[in-house]
This record gives structure tokens, sequence and C-alpha cells, in this order.
């Protein structure tokens, strides 16, 4: 494309093709990417062949064949239609909460890099608070507020903000001695306009980074509750159901009750990884 063709082009289709040209340039974004969005627009808009919450108890634990491909389990439903259905409830799942946990934790975590006792003492608070193995604290609460599907989203939510607030204070409180923060402080901005104004545009990409991160620790939480029989409630489909099933029959012989959903986990888990290391390499500009 010469120059006189890229100056016709609008200013917005420009900016629209150098994301596009940025992500192509790092595999590991581009692969991240591409791995959830199949997965999404499968959950959402694949035509399935089966119904995934209505079984067919007359082809109850069949293999893998040309008409069930990923086979059925003990109640006739087909797997290959759950395996895909539940990815269009699991993985929004796992970024509506960590959305709202870093929504959460990065104002919060600004807010302890303030000078001050109230800083540790938030801190200190938080501590505690992590003290506790997360399944364990996600199985609490999902138990003590109702086995519904938005309480494994409050779930995913307190177990992802205190990492958002930890990364964000950290950063914060290195930034406190930059420059530019030295210049608004001379020109008399207050301390709620440093944070806002001027510190929290400076840790958007790292946030964007463990909010990847964050996102398939949340899958994996999800999954893990719905194994336990916590969260999602059959007969809708979910991984973590999927492979509670397979997990009683698989000594038996029947490998594909666990093995597809299974497989879906590790590719979601994967993509969001990926989506973080590029991220990472885009932000520190190694991509550039």
């Amino acid at each position: 494309m010469t120059e006189r063709e890229a100056a016709a082009i609008p200013g917005d289709i420009r900016a629209q093709i150098r994301r596009i040209s940025v992500i192509l340039r790092v595999p590991e974004l581009a692969i991240g990417v591409f791995g959830l969005a199949v997965l999404l627009l499968a959950g959402f808009f694949l035509p399935l062949p089966y119904d995934p919450i209505e079984p067919n108890p007359s082809v109850m634990m069949q293999p893998p064949s040309g008409s069930h491909w990923f086979g059925t389990d003990m109640l006739g439903f087909d797997v290959f239609s759950r395996t895909i259905a539940s990815a269009s409830r699991d993985i929004p799942l796992a970024a509506i909460g960590t959305i709202v946990a870093m929504a959460i934790g990065v104002p919060l975590g600004l807010l302890a890099s303030s000078k001050g006792k109230s800083g540790e003492r938030i801190m200190r608070a938080l501590d505690a608070f992590q003290a506790f193995p997360l399944l364990i604290l996600g199985i609490a609460v999902v138990t003590l507020m109702g086995n519904r599907i938005e309480n494994v989203v409050v779930a995913i939510v307190l177990i992802n903000t205190p990492r958002f607030m930890r990364l964000v204070r950290a950063e914060a409180l290195s930034l406190r001695e930059s420059r530019f923060v030295e210049a608004a402080r001379a020109m008399g901005a207050s301390n709620r306009r440093i944070l806002f104004r001027h510190l929290l545009p400076n840790v958007t990409d790292i946030s964007l980074v463990q909010f990847s991160l964050s996102a398939a620790r949340a899958l994996i939480v999800i999954a893990s509750l719905g194994f336990l029989g916590i969260g999602v409630s059959p007969p809708d489909p979910s991984w973590g159901l999927m492979l509670q099933a397979g997990a009683r029959n698989i000594s038996s012989g029947q490998w594909w009750l666990s093995m597809f959903p299974g497989l879906a986990i590790v590719a979601a888990v994967i993509s969001f990884n990926l989506l973080a290391d590029g991220l990472q390499k885009v932000f520190s500009g190694r991509s550039l």
C-alpha cells in the first residue's frame, strides 16, 4: 500500500488496521485471541447437532462415532454438544467475575498505595484474606450464599480482587517517585487527582495482563467447583460437571466422557495465558 493510498483511509479504519497488525506480529497474542474467539463463537453461534440439555436414553454410553462425534454419556447427552455449549457459560462467567474484580481491585490498590496507616491496614487485612486456599474460599462462599451461578461470580471476585490490589499497589508505589508525579504534586494536584489522573493510566497495561492470568485462574476455579457439584446445576452444561461425570466412569473404559471437556478447559486456559504473554510483549514494546 502506497503512502497516498494509506492517507486516503479514514483515521478510525487506520487505527483498526494498526491494532490488527500488532496482533498478527505477536504469535502468542494472535493464538490466544484466536483460541478464545473460536470457543466463544462456537459456544454461542455453532448449530449443535443435539440439544445439550435434552438426554436421549436410547443412545447412552456410546463411544465417539459419526453420529456422536464425542460420544454420549450415561444419561444419553451428546458430549460434543455439551462441550461446545459449556464454552458459552464457563468462559463468560470467568471473564465477568474477573472484570468485576479488576474494577474493584485497581482503585483499591491505588488507594492502598497512599502514604499513611490506612494503606498498610488494607494490605494487612488483604494478607489475612489470602491465607485461605482459593478453592476452599470459593466453596465456602458458594455454600454460604447459596448454590447459584451468580454466587460463583461472587467467589471469583473475592478470589481475584486481592491480586489486582497487590499488583496495582506495588506498581503505584514505584511510580510515585517518578518525575511526572513530582511535577503534578508541585503544581498543586491533590492526592486523589494524582492517583486517578496520573497513576491510573500507567497501571492499565499491567492490569490487563493480570486480567488474562486471573481469568484463566477463574476458569479453573469454575471447573473445580463444577467437579465438586457446586455452582452450575444439572442439566445445564458445564465443563466441571462433565469432568465429574467422566471421573466416575473412566476406570471402566469410557475415556471420552472426561477427555473432551478436559481438553476444552486446557485450550481455554492456554488461550488466556497466551493472551497475557502477548499483551505483556505488546506493552513492553518488544513486538514493535
